[in-house]
């Protein structure tokens, strides 16, 4: 069978989540058999490869700046079409196979349509209108988004397949579970800095732990960690109005180093999300070592499996309160953490290769 995968999002210098599973699916799909298929990968013509490819894996550079998708894709397509397209994190072509398969990672801007601009609004909104109608299977990261999907779009259930997104197994070995120092408590967020993250909740319920204990002038802090996004602006400001904004730490993207130097010195981990299709950080954050507060709707219920501290985003008592029992319970702090680092043993990126080749081959 001849599989035709959209790449151009897999290799860009600065992935967020959706890239990332492009990426992380691909690479891990160059790990397992697939000789009795023959794999293209459509990349863009400065797409830079950082691993190595098996010899039924080709990787097709598409020349075009402008409208890569509908034009250049849908043109190569038509000259040199294939059994299977599959879309992990971007649009249909207008000229595609019949089998073609597309991933949707979430529906958050249906709940929340006020934290996107309306040009965000109307992209999400017809890219997902045209993969519903062209793709023959939908994959999907969570029954949340499946849900999702049959309630604003009428999607037939047999048409959608979950896939658990994976995660790296544990990368950190936990040398101690408890923070050493009790005046020094590293709250960590990753993610896109953006109004649906709910950051401005989570620095007012900041600045209450920090009052309640009485450490202004501590090693404390609250690092907020991604790209800006919609509503970054303010962010910034409710930072600026923080009577503690000196111990809120803003980082841009950041390699995968720094990251991972980042969850290291973690003692919290926290994504008070409006809303998540999946909600990959926290996974990350748990195979660490690190214990996680997360809201509790949407994907993450699914995902945090009653592992991680469950929180009201709306409640910015309730965020500060999960703050204080992680900073002061260590036996139930350690707990968390055991149960962490035994969950993310549900996640992998292989178990997820394997439920997608499936997915293909069988469509």
């Amino acid at each position: 069978m001849n599989i035709g995968i959209d790449a151009s999002r897999a290799f860009i210098k600065k992935r967020t989540g959706t890239e990332e599973y492009s990426y992380q699916l691909i690479k891990n799909l160059t790990k397992v058999d697939t000789s009795s298929h023959q794999v293209f990968l459509y990349v863009k013509k400065k797409s830079k490869i950082n691993f190595n490819l098996p010899k039924n894996f080709i990787a097709i550079k598409i020349c075009y700046n402008k409208l890569w998708t509908q034009i250049g894709l849908s043109l190569e397509i038509k000259k040199n079409t294939v059994d299977v397209l599959f879309i992990p994190s971007h649009t249909i072509p207008i000229i595609h196979p019949k089998k073609t398969i597309v991933t949707i990672h979430g529906l958050e801007f249906k709940y929340y349509p006020t934290s996107y601009s309306f040009k965000e609004k109307l992209f999400l909104e017809l890219n997902t209108f045209i993969a519903v109608k062209w793709s023959n299977k939908i994959i999907v990261p969570s029954e949340s988004t499946k849900k999702d999907l049959i309630k604003f779009y009428k999607v037939d259930s047999d048409k959608i397949k979950v896939v658990y997104h994976g995660v790296s197994s544990i990368k950190y070995p936990v040398l101690s579970i408890k923070h050493n120092n009790q005046y020094s408590f590293n709250i960590l967020f990753i993610g896109r800095l953006e109004k649906r993250k709910n950051l401005v909740n989570l620095i007012k319920a900041f600045d209450i732990f920090k009052k309640r204990y009485e450490i202004r002038d501590t090693k404390s802090k609250l690092i907020l960690v991604g790209k800006k996004g919609f509503g970054f602006d303010e962010i910034k400001k409710t930072i600026q109005e923080s009577p503690y904004r000196k111990d809120i730490i803003l980082k841009d993207y950041v390699s995968e180093d720094e990251k991972n130097k980042l969850y290291k010195k973690a003692d919290l981990f926290i994504l008070p999300s409006l809303y998540e299709g999946f909600g990959l950080p926290i996974l990350e954050a748990m195979s660490y070592g690190v214990p996680v507060v997360c809201s509790n709707s949407s994907s993450l219920l699914e995902v945090a499996d009653e592992v991680a501290l469950l929180i009201n985003p709306n409640n910015i008592q309730e965020i500060a309160n999960a703050m204080d029992k992680i900073f002061t319970d260590d036996n139930f702090r350690e707990k968390m953490i055991e149960r962490g680092l035994e969950n993310v043993k549900r996640f992998s990126w292989k178990k997820c290769v394997r439920e997608t080749i499936n997915i293909l081959s069988n469509c």
